[in-house]
C-alpha cells in the first residue's frame, strides 16, 4: 500500500504536458522573423560589449581576446541549436519551462521555469539600475546626490545605499510598454537595436582606422625599459610585469584565452528569450530557430569586431577595466567619439532591459496556465492580447527589487537559473531524438492519463501493438539494433544512458573544480570520462525518429552532449554563497508546488477527471474526444495528427 502510494506520488512528478500544436494561440500573433532577431540580438549584445572587452582584454586574454569570444560563440552555439530544434517542435509559449515539462515531467520543469522567473527579474533589476548609473553619471550625478541626501537606507550589507528611483520609474514605464501590447513594444525595441548595431559598426571601422596591429605584437622588455628610462606615459600607472605577461597576441598563454573564454560565455546569454515567443510569432517552426540562430551570429560579429578594434587602438595593458571604448577613442585623438559610445551604450541597455522584461510575463503567465502557479496571473486582456496581470507582476516585481538591492550580490544567480535552463534544454533533445516517432493511442493514453491502469486483459491484447515491446534486451541489440526506427526498448536505453550522463557529467565538474590536478582526481576524472565516451556512443549506435523538422540540431549526440558538459562546469565555478541563495530561492518554490501546484496543476487533473470504469484504450481514447474532434491532443513527439478517431478505434 505503502509502496503504491510512493508510486503513484512519483508519477505525479515525473508526469508530462501533452501539448496540442494545432492549437490557436490566445495570444496576438503579430512578430515576424526581423522582430525575434532584433529581440535576440538587444538582449544579448547589452551592454557589456562597451565594458566587458576591456576587462577580458586586459585581465586575461589581451589581444587574443577575440579567440575567447569565439570559444564562448562557439559554447552558446551548442545551446542555441538545441533552442532551435525545440522552437521547430513545440511552437508555444515558455521556453525551457514547456521544454522540460513536456520531456523529463512536471517537478523539473517546475524547477527550471521558477529559476527562470529569478533570472530575467534579476537581470530586469540590474539593468534597470546600470541604465539609472549611466544617464547620472552623463547628467552630473544629480540622481544619485538627491537620492542620498534626502533617501538614504543605513542597512549595509543588506539593502542599498540609497533607493533608485529613476529605475523604479524606467521599469514602471517599461512595463505599461509592455502591457500595451507586443506589437508596440517590439518596435521600440527594434529602433534601439538598430542605433546600437549602427553605434557598434561605426565604433569597428573607426577602431580599424585609427588602431594598428603594433599593438598585437608588443614586447614587454620594450615597454618596460622606455617606461623606467623615460617615464613613458606617466599618465598611466606604473607598467609591471605581471600586467604584462609574456607579450604578444597571446600574453597570458592558451589558459588566458579559456578564462576568457568563461567569461565572454555570458556575454551570449539572453538569446532564449526569443524561445519564449512561440504564441506570438506568424510562423513559429522557421522564425525561431533563424532568429536564434541569426542574432547569435550577429552578436559574435559585433563583439569579434569590437574587440578586435579596441585591442588595435590600445596596448591591451592600458585599456580601462570600466569604460573601455571612451578612454581608446581618447587615447588617438577622437574624444568627440565619446558621446557615440554614450549614445550606444544607453540604446544597448534599453535593449537589455526590454529582452529580460519581455520573457518573465511569458514564463509566469506559461506555468500559472498549466495551473503550477496561481491562476490569477494566467489571465489574457481580452484587447491587447498580453500577459496583462502576469506583465504587471513581474514589474513590480522587478521594481522592487531595483529599489530595494544593490543585486552586486544576485548578479550570479541569472548564471544558475540560464546554465540549468541550457543543460535540461539539451538533455531533452539528447533523449526525445530518439523517441517512437508515432505513438499508438495507448500510448498517448499512457502518456496523457499516466494513473490509469489498464487492465490485464486490455494490456495483454494491446500488448502487440505497443512499439517495440516484442524487443529483448541484449548486448547485440543495445549496440546493433535491428531496427532503423526508434523503438521502447531503444527510447528506454537512450533514457537510461542520458540520466547517466547527467550524473557522471555533474561528478566530473565538481571533482575538476574542486580536486585539483592531484593524481587521484585526475584517475577519477579519467575513469568518468571514458564512462561517458561509452555512454555516448551507445546512444550514437540508437535509431533516431526520422521526423521532419524544419529545423534539427546536427551531429547528434555530441553537440547536447558537450553542451550539458559546458553548462554544468560553469555553474560549478560560482561561488559557496551563490549557491546558498539559490538553495534558498529554489525552498521557496518548491513550498509553493507542494502547497498549490501539484494539486492545481491541469495534467493532474486529467488524470483525475478520467473514467476509471472505461480500462478498453480505444474506447476510452474515443469518450474523451467525442465525435466531432480527432483523437486525444497531438502528442509531442508526434509531427502530425492520426487519420481518425473511428480507424483508431477499430484496433
Amino acid at each position: 500500500m505503502v509502496w503504491q502510494k510512493l508510486l503513484s506520488f512519483g508519477k505525479q512528478l515525473l508526469r508530462v504536458k501533452v501539448v496540442d500544436c494545432s492549437e490557436d494561440s490566445r495570444l496576438s500573433r503579430c512578430l515576424n522573423t526581423f522582430d525575434l532577431v532584433a529581440l535576440g540580438v538587444g538582449s544579448t549584445l547589452g551592454a557589456g560589449v562597451y565594458v566587458l572587452a576591456g576587462a577580458v582584454a586586459r585581465q586575461n586574454a589581451g589581444p587574443a581576446i577575440v579567440l575567447s569570444f569565439l570559444i564562448a560563440a562557439l559554447a552558446s552555439v551548442l545551446a542555441g541549436l538545441c533552442y532551435a530544434e525545440f522552437g521547430a517542435r513545440v511552437p508555444k509559449t515558455g521556453s525551457a519551462y514547456l521544454y522540460s515539462y513536456v520531456t523529463v515531467g512536471e517537478l523539473w520543469a517546475f524547477i527550471t521555469g521558477w529559476n527562470l522567473i529569478l533570472s530575467y527579474i534579476i537581470g530586469t533589476s540590474s539593468v534597470a539600475r546600470a541604465w539609472s548609473a549611466t544617464f547620472d553619471e552623463l547628467t552630473g550625478k544629480h540622481i544619485e546626490h538627491f537620492c542620498r541626501e534626502y533617501m538614504s537606507i543605513k542597512a549595509p550589507g543588506v539593502l542599498a545605499e540609497y533607493p533608485d528611483m529613476f529605475a523604479v520609474a524606467i521599469i514602471l514605464g517599461l512595463t505599461g510598454l509592455l502591457a500595451f501590447g507586443v506589437k508596440e513594444s517590439a518596435m521600440v525595441n527594434k529602433i534601439f537595436t538598430c542605433v546600437n548595431v549602427l553605434v557598434l559598426l561605426f565604433m569597428v571601422v573607426s577602431g580599424l582606422v585609427k588602431g594598428t596591429l603594433k599593438n598585437w605584437q608588443l614586447n614587454p622588455e620594450d615597454i618596460l625599459s622606455r617606461s623606467n628610462s623615460s617615464g613613458f606615459n606617466t599618465s598611466e600607472p606604473e607598467v609591471s610585469e605581471e600586467s604584462l605577461g609574456m607579450g604578444g597576441f597571446m600574453p597570458f598563454g592558451f589558459s588566458g584565452v579559456l578564462s576568457g573564454a568563461a567569461t565572454c560565455f555570458y556575454a551570449f546569454v539572453g538569446f532564449d528569450c526569443i524561445a519564449t515567443t512561440g504564441e506570438e510569432v506568424k510562423n513559429p517552426q522557421r522564425a525561431i530557430p533563424i532568429g536564434i540562430v541569426s542574432s547569435l551570429l550577429i552578436c559574435f560579429v559585433a563583439y569579434f569586431g569590437v574587440s578586435a578594434a579596441l585591442t588595435m587602438m590600445m596596448p591591451y595593458y592600458m585599456l580601462d577595466k570600466n569604460s573601455p571604448l571612451p578612454m581608446a577613442f581618447k587615447y588617438v585623438g577622437w574624444e568627440g567619439a565619446t558621446y557615440a559610445v554614450a549614445i550606444g551604450s544607453l540604446c544597448a541597455l534599453s535593449t537589455s532591459l526590454i529582452g529580460a522584461m519581455f520573457p518573465t510575463p511569458r514564463v509566469l503567465w506559461a506555468m500559472a496556465d498549466d495551473g503550477l502557479l496561481f491562476k490569477y496571473i494566467a489571465e489574457i486582456n481580452p484587447k491587447t492580447k498580453t500577459p496583462l496581470r502576469a506583465t504587471l507582476t513581474s514589474g513590480l516585481m522587478a521594481a522592487i527589487m531595483a529599489f530595494l538591492f544593490e543585486l552586486k550580490d544576485l548578479v550570479d544567480l541569472m548564471s544558475i537559473g540560464t546554465l540549468l535552463a541550457y543543460s535540461l534544454v539539451a538533455a531533452c533533445v539528447l533523449v526525445l531524438r530518439y523517441q517512437p516517432e508515432h505513438p499508438t493511442p495507448v500510448y498517448h493514453m499512457a502518456h496523457t492519463h499516466e494513473e490509469l491502469e489498464l487492465s490485464e486483459s486490455s494490456s495483454a491484447t494491446s500488448m502487440g501493438i505497443l512499439p517495440g515491446m516484442e524487443e529483448h534486451f541484449s548486448f547485440k541489440t543495445l549496440l546493433f539494433p535491428d531496427s532503423t526506427e526508434p523503438s521502447s526498448l531503444s527510447g528506454s536505453a537512450v533514457n537510461v544512458c542520458a540520466s547517466m550522463l547527467g550524473f557522471l557529467i555533474l561528478v566530473f565538474s565538481v571533482l575538476a573544480v574542486q580536486g585539483g590536478a592531484t593524481n587521484w582526481s585526475v584517475a577519477i576524472l579519467s575513469v568518468i570520462a571514458m564512462v561517458c565516451l561509452i555512454l555516448t556512443f551507445i546512444i550514437w549506435r540508437q535509431p533516431q525518429s526520422k521526423s521532419k523538422l524544419s529545423f534539427k540540431v546536427p551531429l547528434l549526440p555530441f553537440i547536447p552532449v558537450v553542451s550539458m558538459f559546458v553548462n554544468v562546469y560553469l555553474m560549478m565555478q560560482l561561488d559557496r554563497g551563490t549557491w546558498i541563495r539559490f538553495a534558498l530561492w529554489l525552498s521557496i518554490g518548491l513550498v509553493i508546488y507542494f502547497g498549490y501546484g501539484i494539486r492545481h496543476s491541469l495534467e493532474g487533473a486529467l488524470v483525475r477527471s478520467s473514467p476509471d470504469i472505461e480500462l478498453d484504450p480505444c474506447k476510452s481514447n474515443c469518450a474523451h474526444n467525442g465525435d466531432a474532434v480527432p483523437h486525444e491532443k497531438e502528442a509531442f513527439l508526434s509531427t502530425r495528427r492520426e487519420n481518425g478517431v473511428d480507424e483508431d478505434c477499430e484496433l
